[in-house]
């Protein structure tokens, strides 16, 4: 018998030695060409193992192999805090970041779908107008015509040339599909002068460069009210093109308000603007389809060239799944190569079950999870093999009908001879896994340790909090509370919704399920109004290795405020991003050296030895501690520093016990936000918003990137706040929550144009009984009924 080759014997990903974050010396053997799933509670290291240790590692020694010109142009990567790496190979990574901040984003612009129908519509659309350009957007019809000089045969010669590119962007909207209209009132108030800060605009303050801008333009009087402005005055204020000028000495350029808000406010998607920004557009500006292009973007010249009837901003419009029946209806022998390869990617989307999305929806209006599976659709049909994929959770979003199918394409991939690394809570994925590591025992520095390594049936026997919870059923619950009143909605009709009534409960918890694209967000966000209500959506948080969760919940002004009473000094003092920080580090904690194309060293301050802080500022204490010491707190310790004794602040133990409330009772006050996981974020989002005056709560998929321990942990805090008087309204799959809800409204019965309608309203116990719609069978199902 043939001994084995010595290639084949690379068979295993072998990590000794993670330290990533809060990895704790990790040992692990990853089987290769089988799907291995990595489990364990919110924080406990997964992503740290997965994607920065093994998928970071892969990427920096891909790069390696580019020459140092092209390395040049890409980002730096240290190397992970790891012994051992040994048998990667080239790693894909299908990750949950929201597509596109660009306002010109659609899901036909982020996949090759839009490229290809451009392509089509040039060959064979009737009339002929032009190259692929002319279909696109994005891209202005411009021509010009000038002398050019040039050397010929020794001589200058001068010769006239013109030219002219045909694009397809709508002029009237440049593209954007609406048009602006700006609500002057909530840019100024006009009875105050520019020297008051009549400005209303978010960054316009008139104590920093924009105050010295204004000033020395010339163009108006800072100490005259603005209802007193000359016509020209006025114009110069709100339109005036970007104009040269200096100012004590510097070159400088000023521009009208309204374009500059249009550059550097309106050029980003709404969903990912700050939400300030998100506030002050909302306020001061209406926006109203094109009334030239009717929202499509595209210029009328585009527009006329047709195939067989349709154009090209019929077919973006279409759902996708009827535009892949219509372009399988099309026989063009002449094209024919590239209608394949554009049924290929139709098909795709509508297999991941995206069907139901048009290549005209704006990108960053996707969900995690839809963003997630649009990536996807890339890799289906790749010919490669022995790759690396890596997921994060690519179950986010999935009503439970639709997680079978993501399963089936997980297993696809490993089984045409590739590694697919998971990061998942969900029970039904977990249970398809080849191999499993669990991570934990707890989370932050109580976990990062590799609980558990082997089967599926081994994780179920093990002792784990994984494997005690693995099979967790919740109950229908036999009690419902009784509603207070109802919330009337009447002819719904956003996006897909078809002209809906519903009266939602209010005082009670109520869950809004469906299978993905039945219209769940759209009845919430859509429809319910806005006064009185806390929304916590899905958009992500953006965070800095500057700003941590001391910061983002407002909690460090109450602590500054408390340390600067005790010691008598400016609270300025007390934050390493204002007048206390270390000068050597500005704050960082670290220095970091830029080596060109080796990677970005960063090592300790040597002057503050992390701690962030001038030496100065550390001989301020409270309660006999320094503020490092207190960002070096875990929530749980400093919700007892500030709870009682010579530290007591009400107002910051209030908000330490809102964040130990969501299950965040293990992160540090000063951890960097962007150490923190999906499923910490979405609480920590929780939190901030606790405090918020307001009677309904409105929840997006709350269960996102939570561990199964931690969902009864979250219900717990969901009933809190219902019994506190508060009406609950959440967005969830998780049959769970379904379960432990007061009253359920699913919407379907399908997706897109084959949803939009409430397909049931009342108890779990009732939808578990009728089992008509895809979440009854479900539920049913689940709870063992």
């Amino acid at each position: 018998m043939a001994s084995t080759h010595i290639a084949d014997s690379h068979d295993l990903i072998r990590v000794q030695g993670a330290r990533e974050n809060n990895l704790a010396d990790v040992r692990v053997q990853l089987p290769k060409r089988r799907l291995t799933v990595f489990t364990g509670v919110s924080g406990s290291g997964k992503s740290s193992l997965v994607f920065a240790t093994i998928a970071a590692e892969s990427q920096r020694m891909i790069n390696e192999t580019y020459s140092a010109f092209l390395q040049g142009f890409m980002p730096n990567m240290a190397r992970p805090d790891v012994d051992l790496l040994d048998g990667l190979t080239t790693a894909i990574i299908v990750d949950q970041e929201r597509m596109g901040g660009d306002a010109r984003s659609t899901v036909g612009t982020a996949t090759d779908a839009n490229s290809m129908l451009r392509i089509l519509f040039s060959r064979i659309g009737k009339p002929h107008i032009g190259s692929p350009q002319a279909f696109s957007f994005n891209l202005a019809s411009i021509s010009g015509a000038g002398a050019v000089k040039f050397e010929k045969s020794g001589q200058t010669v001068k010769e006239r040339r013109e030219f002219s590119v045909t694009g397809g962007m709508c002029p009237t909207c440049e593209g954007r599909g609406q048009t602006s209209d700006f609500d002057l009132t909530a840019l100024y108030d006009d009875s105050k002068s520019l020297g008051e800060g009549a400005l209303t605009v978010p960054g316009y303050s008139m104590d920093g460069w924009y105050g010295r801008i204004f000033a020395g333009s010339g163009f108006f009087d800072m100490d005259k009210p603005i209802r007193e402005f000359t016509d020209q005055e006025l114009r110069d204020l709100l339109h005036k093109e970007a104009t040269k000028i200096k100012v004590e000495g510097i070159n400088l350029t000023y521009e009208g308000i309204i374009p500059k808000i249009q550059k550097s406010m309106l050029a980003k998607d709404r969903e990912s603007m700050q939400p300030h920004i998100r506030a002050f557009v909302d306020r001061a500006i209406k926006f109203t389809d094109c009334p030239d292009c009717g929202g499509t973007r595209l210029s009328a010249e585009a527009r006329s060239s047709k195939i067989d009837g349709v154009n090209i901003a019929d077919c973006c419009a279409m759902q996708i799944s009827d535009l892949a029946e219509w372009v399988s209806s099309l026989d063009r022998p002449e094209v024919e190569p590239l209608l394949a390869k554009l049924r290929h990617t139709l098909d795709s989307f509508v297999e991941i079950g995206l069907g139901y999305l048009s290549l005209d929806r704006p990108a960053g209006t996707l969900s995690g999870g839809e963003a997630q599976r649009t990536k996807m659709i890339r890799h289906l049909g790749s010919s490669l093999t022995d790759i690396t994929y890596i997921f994060d959770e690519p179950t986010i979003g999935l009503h439970p009908h639709d997680i079978q199918r993501m399963n089936g394409l997980l297993l696809r991939l490993r089984d045409k001879g590739n590694t697919v690394l998971v990061v998942e809570h969900k029970p039904e994925t977990i249970a398809i896994a080849d191999h499993v590591v669990d991570l934990g025992p707890g989370a932050g520095s109580d976990g990062g340790a590799v609980c558990f390594e082997g089967s599926v049936d081994g994780l179920r026997q093990s002792d784990t909090i994984t494997g005690e919870h693995l099979d967790d059923r919740a109950a229908v619950k036999e009690e419902v509370r009784e509603p207070r009143d109802a919330l009337e909605i009447r002819g719904a009709d956003a996006n897909n919704l078809r002209d809906v009534d519903v009266d939602i409960p209010l005082g009670v918890l109520t869950v809004i399920t469906g299978v993905a694209g039945s219209g769940k967000s759209s009845l919430v966000h859509g429809s319910i109004p806005a006064e009185d209500v806390i929304s916590i959506d899905q958009g992500g948080i953006r965070g800095s290795r500057r700003s941590n969760p001391a910061t983002y919940t407002g909690l460090l002004d109450p602590i500054r405020k408390a340390f600067a009473k005790a010691n008598g000094v400016k609270p300025a003092l007390f934050s390493s991003n204002s007048e206390g920080a270390c000068p050597n580090c500005n704050g960082n904690g670290v220095i970091f050296t830029d080596l060109g194309i080796m990677e970005t060293m960063a090592t300790t301050c040597s002057e503050c030895e992390g701690k962030r802080f001038q030496p100065e500022v550390l001989e301020h204490e409270l309660g006999g501690r320094d503020i490092s010491e207190v960002l070096a707190m875990s929530v749980t310790e400093a919700a007892g520093f500030f709870g009682e004794g010579a530290a007591r602040t009400p107002a910051a133990h209030k908000i330490l016990r809102n964040l130990d409330d969501v299950g965040l009772g293990y992160l540090h006050l000063g951890q960097p936000l962007n150490t923190l996981s999906g499923g910490e974020r979405q609480r920590l989002k929780l939190a901030t918003r606790m405090g918020d005056k307001g009677g309904i709560y409105v929840l997006d998929e709350p269960t996102t990137g939570l561990h199964l321990a931690d969902v009864e942990q979250l219900l717990a805090l969901l009933d809190r706040l219902v019994d506190s008087g508060r009406s609950v309204i959440v967005v969830e799959h998780h049959q769970a929550v379904m379960a432990h809800a007061d009253w359920i409204i699913d919407l379907g019965p399908g997706a897109g144009h084959d949803g939009g309608r409430v397909v049931f309203e009342g108890t779990p116990a009732e939808l578990v009984a009728d089992r008509s719609t895809l979440t009854a069978r479900h539920l049913a199902e689940y709870v063992g009924a």
